[in-house]
């Protein structure tokens, strides 16, 4: 994963927000598209489980907030989803903009850009979402180079479990008294608290241990200020261009 890569050059990845949900509807075709064209490293998206087992991409557990939709992601089908508006509550020049499997984005994605895959719940993951990505991202041939992460920590456990190969990243919005105990009873391989817990002393501390230390979302210049200079192995915006700007002038740019 190249997460890993960064940490030991001394450089910080750009990872796209859902894409980069500044500029277009957040977790689309359109905006992860944007996102690479921005110049980020990673793509970050989030994914849930249809009612007939597909991995749709989307935020949110319930279609509302970005679609012309109602109701549970978790209660419709693939044929239902797929007649869903994703763009016009964005901006009405997106009108026509479907909410993407996750299978088209890895139809897009590969030797692309590589992927941060959050796995979402209602409110907790769907069972079996571990087993169904598992073998998706086999059959991609992406385990290597995908980091899976969540904010539901036994999710995280059992997919280092299932495939120990597989990256994951345990999510929090907060601080712990050990978080590399609680990394280390995951097994997992990245800590990534909201970034207003980090300091240059932790993410030293984290990384020493091997692990790698991120966050999200950098999308003024006084967070950038704050954040930047702690040494992140990867840091998260919706405004992935301004990141990359930042970054590049600071020396830390991977590419």
């Amino acid at each position: 994963m190249l997460e890993f890569d960064a940490m030991e050059k001394g450089k910080t990845l750009v990872v796209g927000h859902r894409g980069a949900d500044g500029y277009a509807p957040e977790n689309t075709m359109l905006s992860f598209e944007k996102g690479l064209q921005c110049g980020a490293d990673l793509l970050e998206l989030d994914i849930h489980v249809s009612l007939d087992g597909e991995l749709m991409i989307m935020h949110d557990s319930e279609v509302d907030r970005t679609t012309d939709g109602t109701g549970p992601i978790e209660n419709m089908t693939l044929a239902q989803i797929n007649k869903l508006d994703a763009g016009v509550k964005f901006n009405p020049k997106f009108k026509g903009v479907r909410v993407p499997t996750l299978r088209e984005l890895l139809d897009w994605s590969k030797d692309k850009i590589p992927l941060v895959i959050e796995i979402k719940g209602n409110p907790f993951p769907a069972p079996g979402i571990e087993e169904k990505l598992i073998k998706m991202l086999r059959e991609y041939n992406l385990i290597p180079e995908t980091m899976v992460i969540s904010f539901h920590h036994e999710c995280m456990k059992r997919f280092k479990k299932t495939e120990p190969a597989l990256a994951t990243g345990l999510l929090l919005m907060g601080e712990l008294v050990d978080p590399l105990q609680t990394l280390k009873s995951c097994n997992a391989d990245s800590w990534r608290p909201g970034w207003q817990y980090w300091t240059k002393e932790k993410v030293e501390a984290v990384q020493k241990s091997g692990v790698t230390a991120s966050t999200w979302n950098a999308d003024i210049e006084s967070v950038m200020d704050r954040i930047v200079p702690m040494g992140l192995a990867s840091i998260g915006s919706n405004f992935p261009d301004r990141l990359r700007s930042y970054i590049d002038k600071c020396g830390r740019g991977y590419k």
